[in-house]
């Protein structure tokens, strides 16, 4: 038997519940805050400045509203990739003729600058809403294929022929047996979609839309408005850790909770 040296212990409350997050964002605001009290230049405001503007553009501006329209787009877009994704990638998972039609294409999608994308949805389609997360969803679409079609590839045999000799029916089997074994590419699928889909609508606003935090940062920057840009990032950026911790994580322990947790 081994024991854990008293300094060990005293310190291991550190990496231990929400403490090494807290740490790790007092480091950076400390960082943060001597580099812009060195550098004393409006183009590197420091922590105190851009938490001001955030509440002043929370209470007397419209920031409140443009983090809505973005999160808007974002669900919208996430929504829209993920049914289509996840159904194409079974489909190729499950059948190989399928497949060998469709690979040559989701290699094109793979591979096509978001740019791009986004630049023909607005040519063709014009500058509105459909046109904008139709880009961001037609970005992302081809990475929850790839996801699910290795997921649909990886699905147990033997556990389809125990759900034929239960009889189960096609909804139960799909709910007991196929979705508990897909639940890990679903979740791969949902967090790198997140994670793509923030940064490409920020991109979509910022060519053609009127509003949303992309079109704030595209216009303070023409104005050299650093406060206002880290600002709006920042306020971004809580949304996003926001989703990941109070959504997304608990979300994937209650899906996973049927597995053998590490002692």
């Amino acid at each position: 038997m081994t024991f854990a040296r008293p300094e060990a212990r005293r310190g291991a409350w550190l990496t231990r519940g929400p403490w090494s997050s807290i740490l790790s964002v007092a480091g950076f605001l400390l960082i943060w805050f001597v580099g812009a009290e060195i550098a004393q230049s409006r183009l590197l405001p420091g922590p105190a400045a851009v938490l001001d503007y955030i509440y002043e553009e929370t209470v007397h501006g419209d920031l409140l509203f443009q983090l809505g329209i973005t999160l808007w787009r974002v669900i919208a877009s996430f929504v829209v990739a993920m049914v289509i994704g996840s159904a194409i990638g079974l489909i190729m998972g499950q059948m190989p003729a399928v497949n060998r039609v469709l690979d040559p294409w989701l290699i094109v999608l793979l591979n096509l600058p978001a740019l791009v994308i986004i630049i023909l949805a607005y040519v063709w389609f014009g500058l509105n809403e459909a046109a904008a997360i139709g880009a961001v969803a037609l970005n992302k679409i081809p990475n929850v294929v790839v996801t699910l079609r290795e997921g649909a590839r990886a699905l147990d045999p033997g556990l389809d022929e125990m759900a034929r000799a239960y009889r189960m029916s096609p909804w139960s089997k799909f709910r007991n047996v196929t979705l508990p074994q897909l639940q890990p590419y679903f979740a791969a699928a949902s967090r790198s979609g997140l994670s793509l889909i923030w940064k490409i609508v920020l991109v979509v606003e910022l060519l053609g839309r009127p509003n949303g935090v992309g079109f704030e940062l595209h216009l303070n920057f023409q104005l050299f408005n650093v406060t206002a840009i880290l600002g709006y990032t920042l306020s971004f950026v809580a949304v996003m850790l926001a989703i990941e911790y109070l959504l997304v994580q608990p979300l994937e322990r209650y899906s996973t909770r049927w597995r053998n947790k590490p002692v």
